[in-house]
């Protein structure tokens, strides 16, 4: 059970939305910390200050909250990799951003990649498939970028996009496991040469 001192008062009353937000943080804490399979409601709710019967008003049960934090941590990697594509039309840049994307995203507070990347609930297929649709969607926004501006097919375009969300989800999760041996743009660029270097060796309508 979670130690009082780590517990948020209870008894006052907030918003639906302002309420749901405070379970989903203090339910992301005790996943992070504890795994699924750990984690109990009744953690949850002290660690949010509130009373089961409140927590289950907005989650019927564990899985709900899991699935709801999955959900909101995956459309914030998507977005994060939309955001890094249309920074800039300068594809090499485009590159590096994106790399960018995935480092930000596990160097992110409260460890949130671990949701997305880790879960010990992947035999699930609500989670499974959630996750690899986050996977496809950001392969997708790739995909799409190496379509306009090389000559290659679209099947070859998303095969290479597939493989560069591997390397950029492999590469940040291996970096972050080394506690930052390496300080974290000099990573990113590292991986984005390398990811560049052989993105350049097809023909490129634009630079």
């Amino acid at each position: 059970m979670t130690a009082p001192s780590d517990a948020r008062p209870r008894g006052t009353r907030l918003p639906r939305l302002a309420r749901r937000r405070q379970l989903l943080t203090a339910a992301q804490e005790v996943f992070v910390a504890q795994g699924y399979h750990a984690a109990a409601m009744d953690e949850i709710a002290e660690r949010a200050g509130v009373s089961k019967p409140v927590l289950y008003q907005h989650f019927p049960g564990k899985l709900e909250l899991y699935l709801a934090l999955l959900e909101q941590h995956s459309e914030i990697l998507v977005e994060k990799q939309r955001e890094a594509l249309e920074s800039t039309t300068d594809n090499r840049q485009r590159v590096t951003a994106s790399f960018q994307a995935y480092f930000d995203f596990v160097a992110g507070e409260g460890e949130a990649f671990r949701l997305v990347f880790e879960s010990d609930l992947r035999n699930l297929p609500a989670v499974r498939e959630k996750t690899e649709e986050t996977q496809q969607r950001c392969a997708e926004l790739i995909g799409e970028v190496i379509r306009q501006d090389t000559s290659i097919s679209d099947e070859e375009a998303h095969l290479l996009s597939v493989a560069l969300v591997g390397m950029a989800e492999t590469s940040a999760r291996h970096w972050l496991s080394r506690h930052g041996a390496i300080p974290k743009e000099a990573a990113e660029l590292l991986v984005a040469r390398l990811a560049w270097r052989g993105i350049s060796g097809w023909d490129l309508t634009r630079s």
